[in-house]
């Protein structure tokens, strides 16, 4: 591992910063901080910054900590995935206030939320930020990944000479980053210990003020309601385009199964499946995040199951009664399984954002969990088309 990270370091140059002003800039340069930085268009538009600060390895990007309108637009935008993989920040180093030689160190993604968050916080004070570049993608995901990780930690302190910036050899890590970090190898790398601050970048004033001390509660990762409810867009995103593909298979295999004119039999059956669709959506994307500590069960899938269920009893109240035939009722019945089956598989989507999942249960639950749900899909599917040809 050290000749890896010696590797990755040893031919960085000691300088590349331009000294020419750059107070009015609206990018930063491909090469800040010492780091000649390909990984992210030079074009890249920064707005927040807002001057530089001078030091040993040259100018340094001077960050504003008030959200402008633009980036909170931009975080909107990024929860519906619009323009969601180039939401990101230049790698490098950053200045907030005044900082100094003295001034504490902060690590965080090159996802801008997770910056914009970051420098939210930190008003008023002087510090510098370390960007990493962990492709865009947020610090705990990215430590999963092992982009914000140890190899791209100590290359980022030593191309951006950080020892000559700060004379104090200590760096701030969000604690959802300790899964890609090995501190003792930064250590041995760089010369820097690894100090993990709290899970909430709101914790960091308290955190910063009581010596680099963490308390109990800002070493817990709760999941509630709001933080549950932030997740649904990207569910959303990501379930409503499939649903739209196959919406126009089951009108199309209803007008030419079901008794009657084309026209008549298509709408009447692809109808009744356009709001079993909506059911299924509806029911694994944003009933399952919600009601998560109280549906019950362990296994995201079947708490995804009951809220599946839950929905499709909707589905039949409104339906039931009207359903005269038992080809019709059959039809229901039908999608009540694929309903409950399409609703446990979305809701085993949350597995990656929940604190109480660890690889190898979420690997188990599929297991035995997804060919179920594919034979109950199947299964709902042929009870569907039988329904259709007894009409």
């Amino acid at each position: 591992m050290d000749a890896q990270l010696k590797e990755k370091t040893s031919t960085a140059p000691e300088s590349c910063c331009p000294k020419a002003p750059l107070s009015d800039m609206q990018s930063v340069p491909s090469c800040c901080c010492g780091v000649d930085d390909r990984t992210v268009p030079p074009t890249l538009r920064q707005t927040f910054v807002v001057g530089t600060v001078g030091t040993p390895m040259g100018e340094v990007p001077l960050v504003s900590a008030s959200l402008m309108t633009a980036d909170r637009w931009g975080g909107i935008k990024a929860r519906w995935k619009v323009g969601r993989m180039n939401y990101r920040v230049q790698p490098g180093l950053y200045a907030m206030g005044s900082p100094n030689e003295d001034s504490p160190v902060m690590v965080t993604a090159n996802y801008k939320m997770s910056f914009d968050f970051l420098r939210r916080e930190l008003a008023g004070r002087n510090t510098w930020i370390m960007v990493l570049d962990t492709g865009g993608i947020n610090v705990w995901c990215a430590a999963g990944k092992g982009t914000f990780g140890t190899v791209e930690l100590v290359n980022r302190i030593e191309t951006c000479g950080l020892s000559k910036v700060v004379k104090h050899r200590t760096v701030i890590l969000p604690q959802l980053g300790a899964a890609g970090v090995a501190a003792h190898q930064v250590l041995r790398g760089s010369g820097f210990r690894v100090v993990y601050g709290p899970v909430r970048a709101k914790d960091l004033p308290a955190f910063l003020d009581n010596g680099l001390k963490a308390t109990a509660k800002m070493r817990e990762k709760t999941f509630t309601v709001r933080e549950r409810i932030v997740l649904i867009p990207v569910e959303l995103v990501a379930a409503l385009p499939k649903s739209l593909i196959v919406l126009p298979g089951f009108f199309l295999v209803g007008g030419m199964l079901g008794p009657g004119p084309f026209r008549t039999t298509a709408a009447a059956h692809g109808i009744l499946a356009a709001w079993a669709v909506l059911c299924t959506v509806l029911a694994g994307a944003v009933l399952t995040p919600i009601l998560l500590p109280w549906l019950p069960g362990r296994a995201f899938s079947i708490k995804g199951l009951w809220a599946g269920l839950l929905t499709a009893a909707l589905l039949v109240g409104f339906t039931w009664p009207d359903a005269a035939a038992p080809s019709q009722r059959l039809e229901i019945l039908a999608w009540v399984l694929m309903i409950s089956a399409g609703a446990a598989f979305l809701g085993m989507n949350f597995t990656g954002s929940s604190t109480i999942t660890s690889l190898s249960g979420v690997k188990k639950e599929m297991r035995w969990a997804v060919p179920v749900e594919i034979a109950a899909v199947v299964s709902g599917l042929g009870l569907w088309a039988g329904s259709l040809l007894l009409a």
